[in-house]
């Protein structure tokens, strides 16, 4: 039995490898990220083999490495928050109080549940932007790039960096507006 699951890992690993951490590299900062979170999904993968079946196998990996990415993002998510719920103008109390909930002291069920839609709604909403703008927000809200890092990167001047990130936070102030009224009326 330990030589069949040997087996099924080391052909899922062949068969999923190269995608899943081009998959990881595209929504990192460096490649050791990413080698380090495709670590983290085939180790989970290791240990799910024995104790339980997995009907879609691919699914299920790029599933783990999308947690595992909105895990390491997490740490930036207080200023992701002032971006796209902030006021230009005036400080708002509900984006305060819409912090609070997403980024409390103590975690509670209700926290976590709240925090996990969130970042699958911004996950979502960042998936219907052109290519373009979401990786340029991708680059310089979660992984903290600047715009001329951005720019040495890939060669786009920094003014049409800043216009495309700035396309990309209108799109999802305007689909998280619901999500953040549901919550802050929490």
């Amino acid at each position: 039995m330990p030589e069949e699951r040997e087996s099924h890992i080391i052909s899922t690993i062949k068969a999923y490898g190269k995608n899943l951490l081009g998959f990881i590299r595209k929504r990192v900062k460096s490649d050791a990220d990413a080698e380090d979170i495709l670590q983290d999904v085939w180790y989970q993968f290791s240990n799910l083999v024995n104790s339980e079946p997995i009907e879609q196998t691919g699914a299920w990996l790029y599933k783990v490495a999308r947690n595992k990415i909105t895990d390491k993002h997490k740490k930036k998510s207080e200023t992701l928050l002032d971006d796209l719920f902030g006021s230009d103008d005036e400080s708002d109390d509900d984006t305060s109080s819409f912090k609070d909930l997403l980024m409390p002291e103590e975690s509670t069920p209700e926290t976590a549940y709240m925090r996990n839609i969130f970042w699958e709604q911004l996950f979502s909403a960042l998936d219907e932007l052109p290519e373009e703008q979401k990786q340029v927000f991708i680059w310089q809200e979660m992984d903290d790039m600047t715009f001329r890092e951005i720019s040495e990167l890939t060669g786009v001047n920094v003014n049409t960096l800043v216009s495309r990130k700035r396309y990309a936070v209108l799109h999802l102030r305007d689909r998280l507006q619901q999500l953040y009224k549901e919550i802050t009326q929490y």
